[in-house]
């Protein structure tokens, strides 16, 4: 799998058919597959916090979720074939999970979020796809014991709807207790979208790279700090990255 280096992240240079006929083949042939995005928020914190590096960098599979870093894997001379965002390739496995019976177990968010999700995939395809859901509030203390209840599931899809850097950390710790599970999976504020909570970008904003700010202006007490100046931050490293490194 071919694979290139953005300020010391690795990132699978894959289109999103590529990722989806990958984790297809893992859940046919009974293999896990460890799956994580990266954006430019990302790749800044994985700068500074050497757990989120490693947790990110030793996944299996790496996918550009963020737009700004395909044009910097452009600009920097390593294009990527494109952006694979989290929330269509979790959109799109849930649909292969209608079709080939597969179980997916939902975990993160609110309560009344997952549940908003679970209800939703549930009337829009089969409560057959559900192995089960909890909300994401829980300590460190209680890792263990929830993955052990994924694990007996029977799920093949886990998706992990939690903030960085807990649930690319929650995955890498316990994806051995998970082995059961083929498929696992970071989606971030995903289930926001799919429940109503929050509106997705229109698909002209997703192109142009202004997904972000469609966020932003839903929730900006809460993203001002990591939109504005965290992609100035990933700018400047970029530059840097290019004409003095």
């Amino acid at each position: 799998m071919d694979n290139i280096y953005i300020l010391n992240t690795k990132i699978h240079n894959l289109s999103a058919q590529e990722t989806l006929d990958k984790i297809e083949r893992a859940i046919q042939d009974k293999k896990q597959i460890h799956h994580v995005v990266v954006n430019a928020g990302k790749i800044i914190a994985m700068q500074t916090d050497k757990e989120l590096q490693k947790s990110v960098n030793e996944s299996d599979i790496i996918n550009a979720d963020g737009q700004s870093v395909v044009w910097a894997s452009r600009f920097l001379g390593k294009p990527l074939k494109e952006r694979v965002a989290g929330i269509d390739l979790m959109e799109s496995l849930v649909k292969v999970a209608h079709i080939k019976k597969h179980k997916i177990f939902f975990l993160g968010a609110k309560e009344e979020v997952v549940k908003a999700v679970v209800e939703k995939y549930s009337e829009e395809f089969s409560p057959d796809i559900i192995a089960g859901y909890r909300n994401g509030y829980f300590d460190r203390m209680e890792e263990e014991k929830i993955a052990e209840q994924i694990s007996r599931s029977e799920a093949n899809i886990l998706f992990v709807a939690i903030s960085s850097p807990t649930k690319e950390n929650f995955l890498y710790r316990n994806k051995k207790t998970l082995y059961t599970v083929n498929f696992i999976m970071g989606v971030g504020g995903s289930f926001d979208v799919v429940s109503g909570r929050l509106k997705r970008a229109p698909v002209w904003m997703q192109k142009a790279g202004l997904e972000w700010f469609f966020r932003f202006v839903q929730e900006p007490k809460r993203m001002w700090k990591r939109y504005l100046i965290g992609n100035t931050k990933f700018i400047l490293m970029v530059l840097k990255e290019r004409f003095i490194s």
